[in-house]
């Protein structure tokens, strides 16, 4: 845990992979408050976030003293006539990363998530019926290997898969089901810990079950509360959102007491990544952002663990 490094992501501050309204900072603002609060890194954000060529990307992240840790490449996997797409999409933002400098970066894989109504309406309480078949787990699979297989090729990064309520990956059952149709060699997890809790599950259980697949992590806070108001008002996975499902760090149902503990016993070195979607008029991003650092720190700090 030594080599543990926190990071934050645009996310956080309302740059979303979605259009939900309102406007999102600006870039350099963002990087500007994450290293004002002692954060080392951030996630590439949407394509056009950030500059999209190299010597401008790493530019802007070397005036805060940031690093990159990985970027976002959501794929409509379910469909296998989305995964070469996905394999060029991946390949795009994994050459930028390269030559930026960033080779540890990871490509962190991703469903469309938010674009089949039966998921995205019935986000935090799927049920069986509405998961994919063993057929379209293969395909879902083959298509996360295939894309997986061509940036190692090609570029050498690592790839990650994210679970994601809205997606075809929600739940423990869905996360299991992954894993069981994609190569241990290829890909990887980025245990996020808000959306496993929303999904129903327990992050805790995740590093216990898959220690060897867990090479990256997202510390999202998911509050309960807001959840059973999800269900009770039928709410989709944008407007659970909106109505903060996902809050401050410590303020929600995620031990994350356990999970540092955990981490720790794991031998776990690499990227802790700070997500929080503070929509534009949630609140601020800025306060936000530092209290969850605070929170990680003073839970180390608890554990014995430095950062």
């Amino acid at each position: 845990m030594k080599k543990i490094k926190l990071a934050n992501a645009p996310c956080s501050w309302g740059a979303l992979e979605f259009e939900l309204g309102g406007k999102a900072l600006a870039c350099k603002q963002v990087l500007a408050e994450m290293a004002e609060l002692g954060y080392v890194g951030t996630e590439l954000g949407d394509w056009g976030f950030m500059p999209t060529d190299p010597q401008g990307l790493r530019k802007v992240l070397d005036a805060y003293g940031l690093d990159l840790p990985g970027a976002f490449v959501p794929v409509a996997l379910a469909n296998k006539d989305q995964h070469q797409n996905g394999v060029e999409k991946a390949l795009r933002i994994a050459k930028l990363m390269v030559e930026a400098g960033y080779r540890d970066a990871f490509i962190i894989l991703a469903d469309e998530n938010g674009c089949v109504e039966e998921r995205t309406l019935n986000a935090g309480r799927i049920t069986p019926n509405m998961s994919l078949k063993p057929d379209e787990w293969k395909v879902f699979g083959d298509g996360a290997n295939k894309v997986a297989k061509a940036v190692k090729d090609q570029y050498g990064l690592k790839t990650v898969f994210h679970h994601h309520c809205a997606g075809f990956v929600e739940t423990p059952e869905e996360l299991d089901a992954l894993m069981e149709n994609t190569d241990s060699e290829l890909v990887g997890i980025c245990l996020d810990m808000g959306h496993y809790a929303f999904g129903g599950g327990d992050p805790l259980m995740v590093l216990e079950k898959y220690p060897d697949r867990i090479w990256h992590i997202h510390f999202k806070d998911f509050d309960p509360k807001i959840g059973q108001k999800s269900r009770d008002m039928g709410w989709d996975y944008f407007q659970s959102v909106q109505h903060g499902v996902f809050c401050k760090l410590g303020e929600g149902a995620v031990n994350f007491d356990a999970i540092i503990q955990k981490l720790e016993a794991m031998d776990y070195s690499g990227w802790i990544v700070v997500e929080q979607d503070v929509l534009p008029g949630m609140g601020s991003p800025f306060m936000c952002a530092k209290h969850n650092l605070e929170f990680i720190q003073k839970n180390m700090i608890k554990n014995e663990v430095k950062p």
